[in-house]
């Protein structure tokens, strides 16, 4: 067993809303460790869309969402916070003395007196399609994330899908491609109008194709794809080239053990009031798209937004008895001295 590790608080989720509660929480004297299931810090920006373009952070018109886990990086980098990465928290029970004690799959023990659940929707694992035999391509020319747009180039690419991510990746991806065919089952599409019309438009253009049906056959040898079988609703069949396919079927959800910490769940989701964003259990505050509550907005800045109102509520709990003085970053010289830039 590993020695026990003490904190103030515990982040359970290491993507942006997690990063920021780090800068947040620093700021008011608050030493946070971080756990994550993946092998990286970002979240499922960095996991799944790492080269997607984020256009609503406030003051900043665009950025990738790598490049905006990079920056928030940078940003609580004074903070030094500790991350646990490829762990999961299985159990957390709380202590006679009011503190947390969570351990996790590979036997990490911590003790804190605040928990934050910022994991998102929990583990995310994208869906797989009911094609025979996908699984001897995955990983090699199946793919169900872009991790890098360059290894795409040159490529014959087959996107499969209606949704935001299938056209957001055609209009990405269509520049670096050898040839792009988009796969639907129906010719009408979830995603964005705007997506869906620089879509069409490349169509009319002929720059892309559009095979309407499903995908029922993947053809190639040792995993490598040279074309894929597309069947129609009629029954015909259609041999589409291409040497990587991007199915994008969704995402399933598995809120794992957080179900088992004596929380109350609505609908896979830790409702909060709005004050604090604390959960049921005093103490333990949940953030990001894992929370609910009326009116709740699955944005990131209104992630951002809760993170600051949950750390000021953390600051009693870590500290009952130390007076709490609001200051911005601007005008107060302590808060500048902790960022460094003083």
């Amino acid at each position: 067993m590993s020695e026990t590790i003490k904190t103030d608080v515990l982040i359970v989720g290491a993507g942006p809303c997690g990063l920021f509660a780090v800068f947040q929480l620093g700021l008011l004297d608050m030493k946070a460790h971080l756990v994550d299931i993946l092998d990286k810090i970002g979240g499922q920006c960095a996991e799944l869309y790492p080269e997607k373009p984020i256009y609503d952070i406030p003051g900043v018109p665009y950025v990738t969402a790598q490049g905006h886990v990079d920056a928030l990086m940078a940003q609580i980098k004074p903070f030094n916070p500790t991350f646990h990465l490829g762990r999961m928290v299985e159990a957390l029970e709380r202590l006679p003395d009011g503190r947390f004690r969570l351990a996790t799959d590979l036997g990490d023990t911590f003790v804190c007196k605040v928990v934050v659940i910022a994991a998102g929707g929990g583990s995310f694992q994208p869906k797989r399609p009911p094609v025979p035999g996908i699984e001897g391509y995955e990983g090699t020319s199946v793919f169900y994330s872009v991790r890098k747009m360059e290894e795409f180039r040159g490529h014959d690419l087959l996107v499969v899908g209606g949704g935001d991510s299938a056209l957001d990746w055609t209009l990405n991806l269509q520049p670096l491609a050898k040839s792009l065919t988009l796969v639907h089952r129906r010719d009408e599409f979830r995603a964005a109008p705007d997506s869906v019309n620089k879509m069409k438009a490349l169509l009319a253009d002929g720059k892309i194709r559009f095979q309407l049906g499903q995908v029922s056959g993947l053809n190639g040898p040792d995993g490598q794809l040279i074309s894929a079988t597309v069947k129609d609703s009629k029954g015909n069949e259609t041999e589409v080239a291409c040497t990587r396919m991007l199915p994008f079927f969704g995402l399933t959800m598995k809120l794992g053990p957080v179900a088992n910490w004596g929380i109350n769940l609505e609908e896979n989701l830790i409702p909060v009031e709005t004050e604090k964003f604390e959960t049921s259990e005093p103490g333990i505050f949940a953030i990001g798209d894992i929370n609910t509550y009326p009116g709740k907005l699955k944005l990131i800045l209104c992630g951002f937004h809760e993170a600051a109102l949950m750390a000021q509520a953390a600051a009693h709990v870590v500290d009952p008895n130390k007076r709490i003085v609001f200051q911005y970053t601007t005008s107060s010289s302590s808060l500048q001295k902790k960022l460094g830039v003083r």
